[in-house]
Order: C-alpha cells, then structure tokens, then sequence
C-alpha cells in the first residue's frame, strides 16, 4: 500500500507530497493543475516511460520517490534483496525514479540502484493503473482474453501452463519433421557418398603409418643397385676381399698394424697408452661396422616385382589421401577442394587441434571414422522420422485436449464474469444493458488456446449485442469500462489501485453510483481516484487536490489534504465554480453527508 508519493520537477509541479492513506483517496483540482503530472509521475515510479520533455522548466530533473508497505516476506521483498536493496525496519519501502534533462533514466528500489525494469516487475504486485488509455486497451480482443483468463483464477492458470509448455513443444518437435522430411533427398546424397567413401577405404584396408613404411620402401628397392654397390665398397674398404689377393691394405688391416705398433711401448707412456686404448676401441667398432655391411650387403636385392607391388600400393593410397586426407570431414568434393597442390609445403595445424595431420593415412582414418558416424545419424533418419512423426501426433492431441479443457474453463468464467458486470452496470444506472463474453473458436490453436475472446454489450432489452466500442455511447462506454475493471479489480490481488478519470462522460446519478462502487472496492483495496465529478469525491475517505499559483511568470502547482470544511469549499467548486458560495456550501456539505450514508450501506 502506498503511504506517500514525493513528486518534483515534472511539468507544472515544482515539489508535491501526496499523503495517501488506507481506502478511498480522490485526487482533483481545476483544469491545467497538474491531475495528470500526478499520474504520469505514479506512473514514472512503477516503471512506465519517462520523457524529458515532462520536466518542469529550468529544472535539471524529474523525480517521484514512493514510500509504501509491504510484507517483509513476501515477493516484492524478496526480488529487491535479489537486487541489493532493503526494506527499512518498519517494513516501508522506498522506490525513486528520475529523468534528467538529458533523457538519463534512474531508479532505485530499498536503497539500491536498480535497473528500471525491476520496477515495472514489482508493480505487477503492488499496482494496478486504471485509466482511458487502459480502456482503449481493453477494447482490443486480446486484452479480453487476457483479462478473463486472469479473472477465471487459478485452476485455467494452471490448465494454460501446461497448454502452453505442450504447444510450444509440439511446434518444436513439428519443425524439427518438416525439416528432417525436407532434407530427406539431401541427407540420402550425403549418405550415398559417404558409404561409398568408406567402402573404397575399407577395399584397401590402410595401415596407420603405412604410408609413410611405403615410401621407404619404395626408396629402397628402387636404388637397390646402388645401395649394393656402396655397401660392398664400403665393406672392402673396411675389411678387403680376401678373393682379391692383397694389393691394398684395408682399413681394419692398417689398424691392426697400428695398434701393434702401440702395445710395444704404451706401457712407458700414459698418454700413448690412451691414444692406444682409443685406438683398440676404434677397431672393435670398425669391425662391428663391417660385419653389418656384410650382412646389408647379402640382403639387398633388386626385387622388380617387389618394387610394382609396393609403387602400386602407394598409387591406391595416394588417391585415398587426396580424396579424404585433407579435411572436408564428410564431402568427398569438400576433400579434394581443400587439398593442395603437389608439392606445395603442408599447413601446421592449429595448436591443441586434436586432428590427424593432413595428407597422411592417419587423416584418412580420422575421416572413416568421422564419416562412419556421420553415416550412422544419416541412417537411422527412418527410426528418427517415425519416432518424430509418433510424438507429433501424440502431443497434438495432447494440446487439441488442453484446449479443449481452457475453452471449457473460459466458458464457464466467461459467464460468471458477465453476470457480475451486468449487475455492477445496474448498480451504475444501466439496469437493462448485458456483457456477455462470445468465446469464438479459431482455426488452428495457438500460444494461448483455440479461443478468440470477444466482450459485447446489449445497451437496452432486444438491441442486438456488440462489440464494446460499437455497443455503447461515450458516457456508457466509460460506466461500462468501469463495471468491468471494478470486477477484474476483485479477482486482483494488487494491493492498490489508481483509476484515472474513468467516470469521464458520465454525470448525475450515475457518477453517484460509481463513487459508491469505487467506496465499495476501497473495503478491499487502497484506491486512488483523479476525478472531475463531485458525486465521485464525496465518497472518498481522503480528498487531495492539486493546487496551481503563479507569480505572473512561472506556474506551478502543489497538493494538499483537504480537512472537512476545506473539502465542502472543493466540492462547491466543483458543483457550481463558486467555491464561496453558501448555497454551493450547502449544497456540496449535503452531498457529503449523503455520500457518507450510502458508503455505510455498500
């Protein structure tokens, strides 16, 4: 509940401090005071758009500061200490909102900045603005359906939950077919020429590493021949011939010679001693050497067979390689767009890629088994499309039910919320006109059912019932708007409402019967009224009025609580302009009585 409102800077109002109270507080004042800067500035402080253009000449800013009431447990308090602020110790919380000049929005929420946003979420549970804007919104369809689901209670909340969960489900799982379906000749293409891809793998069957085993081998018996003939030179060299007689001495030969030399006399010298240790350990090795050239020597043939057999696998290979060595995961074209030209230098992989290294065997395997997946997904579309299309018909009847269900409920509310209008219309001096709720059925369903939700009024007894703007005068049209936010205003349960001039168009009796309405919602609520009409603000239990002074250049206005006598005074301004007049005064002090009598007996 709103316990005061500080508005400063905004338009006509340099600085005005609105004391509310529990029950019926009417807020008036002649035409141009400010009634509606006080609006704009309540609705500034719950969210609602701030324009700098509002702001009062030669100030710097606009700001509204609120201070109300709410429960230390509850959800308000609950989301502004999510967002940093406090409650103060007596449960009062203070919201600000500012625009500077500049078109700088603030707020604030239990002494926490906040984002303005926040403030909108907390008056969906602290506020409820009723005003002509409102009304032009309530004539939309949508808004119907909107403010009878919200009139028809918990059990259709729940019942649209679920309708909505099921409904967005069914869109999702009803694209995703379509979509599988669609690309069904596609996804069949991409399957095709991966299974062809790895049934050529698969025919060859390559080794990791072969490739790289191949190529030495190739090498090698390619260069047989020579190979043969530098490791018998070498050999000879090293160890002779003995076939060849002895026309030169061989390496293994000549240190033989020399370490003999040395054995004689390295025990006179340490020094020679070890060039004659070294130069043992020399011949060993030597002869380690040539004995393994011997060996290399006896196995290197020249094998032409061997050579085709091995030039041929490479070939196979290498076509592998440039098909699927070099990226291009799953498209043999991809695979040979990306490889590059021969002999062109291959590109190092990005650092932590955990990839096999292009142009080798081991990519082409990386590919297999990428593509052995790929083709598996591709395969099992069948099992996928019949699996989809069971769930697609399984919750479109599950949503075809739910809505169903929510027709039935809003049937139901809908004539529940007919009936209570129509009464509050008696009770505003329309005996003989009727609401009735016309819950239309859609084509197809949607986010929120198969219903259109359409509100009609029948102004007289045989006149046919139409939609809301068409059925009724302007004067009826405001009496009418009124009946049906007094019966939404029962089933919200916002602690406060704030109706702006909705009594507009309306006069005599009938603007009696809406203050005595609006007395009655107060039991239930806080209730703050901007009014023209004197029969309205009789009824209130606190009466503000916007006060306007100039000193001849600036204007500015300011509010102020009325006592009992200052309120006779406004009311006989009211009634007849002639706020000094006695007859007025009578008059506007016999309204207030009366006024008092009837509020008792709402």
């Amino acid at each position: 509940m709103l316990e005061e409102v500080r508005i400063t800077g905004l338009g006509v109002i340099d600085d005005a401090l609105l004391e509310l109270s529990p029950g019926f507080t009417v807020l008036t004042g002649e035409t141009g005071a400010g009634k509606t800067m006080v609006v704009t500035g309540l609705g500034m402080l719950f969210g609602g758009r701030a324009d700098p253009a509002r702001i009062r000449p030669g100030a710097q800013r606009a700001t509204v500061e609120g201070r109300l009431r709410t429960g230390a447990d509850g959800k308000v308090a609950q989301q502004v200490e999510e967002a940093g602020g406090e409650l103060d110790e007596d449960g009062t919380l203070v919201l600000t909102r500012s625009v500077s000049a500049e078109g700088r929005s603030r707020a604030s929420a239990g002494g926490r900045s906040v984002p303005v946003s926040l403030l909108t979420y907390l008056a969906d549970d602290l506020v409820a603005v009723h005003g002509q804007s409102d009304q032009q919104q309530l004539l939309k369809p949508g808004r119907q359906r909107e403010a009878l689901d919200k009139y028809a209670g918990g059990e259709l909340a729940v019942v649209l939950s679920d309708y909505q969960r099921a409904y967005q489900r069914h869109r999702s799982v009803k694209a995703s077919l379509a979509e599988i379906t669609t690309a069904a000749r596609e996804r069949a293409t991409e399957a095709e020429v991966l299974r062809t891809g790895l049934g050529e793998i698969d025919r060859l069957q390559p080794g990791d590493g072969e490739d790289a085993a191949l190529r030495a081998e190739e090498e090698r018996l390619a260069n047989a021949d020579a190979l043969h003939s530098g490791a018998s030179l070498a050999h000879e060299a090293l160890q002779g011939d003995p076939s060849a007689g002895s026309e030169g001495a061989d390496a293994l030969t000549l240190l033989g010679h020399a370490r003999s030399s040395l054995d004689g006399v390295a025990r006179f010298d340490a020094e020679l001693a070890g060039l004659a240790s070294r130069l043992s350990e020399a011949t060993y090795l030597l002869a380690d050497i040539a004995g393994e050239l011997a060996s290399y020597v006896q196995s290197v043939d020249a094998d032409p067979a061997r050579l085709a057999v091995v030039q041929e696998r490479r070939a196979a290979l290498g076509r592998l390689i440039r098909a699927y060595g070099y990226g291009g995961p799953y498209g043999l074209s991809d695979a040979v767009a990306q490889a590059p030209p021969a002999g062109q230098p291959q590109e190092p992989q990005e650092p932590g890629e955990a990839v096999a290294v292009q142009g080798t065997v081991a990519a082409v395997l990386d590919w297999a088994g990428k593509a052995a997946l790929r083709l598996g997904d591709l395969d099992n579309d069948d099992e996928t499309i019949a699996g989809l299309a069971a769930e697609e018909s399984q919750l479109a009847a599950e949503v075809a039910r739910l809505a169903d269900q929510l027709s039935a409920l809003r049937a139901q509310a809908g004539e529940r919320f007919a009936g209570d209008v129509t009464t509050e219309l008696t009770a505003l001096a329309m005996p003989h006109a009727r609401i009735t709720a016309v819950i239309a059925r859609l084509d197809e369903p949607g986010p929120y059912g198969i219903d259109d939700v359409e509100l009609r009024l029948a102004s007289n007894p045989g006149a046919p019932a139409l939609p809301l703007h068409k059925g009724a005068s302007g004067g009826e049209l405001s009496r009418v708007m009124l009946a049906i936010e007094v019966v939404f205003a029962g089933a919200d349960p916002v602690p406060t409402f704030v109706f702006d001039e909705v009594d507009a168009g309306v006069g005599g009796k009938a603007a009696v019967e809406i203050g005595r309405r609006l007395a009655k919602l107060a039991r239930m609520a806080q209730v703050i009224v901007v009014t023209h009409l004197p029969q309205v603000a009789a009824f209130a239990d606190n009466h503000l009025v916007v006060a306007k002074a100039s000193d001849g250049t600036i204007t500015s206005s300011g509010v102020i609580r009325l006592d009992h006598d200052a309120r006779v005074k406004e009311l006989s301004r009211m009634l007849a302009g002639l706020e000094d007049s006695e007859f007025g005064q009578a008059h506007a002090a016999e309204l207030l009585a009366l006024a008092a009598e009837q509020a008792a007996r709402a």
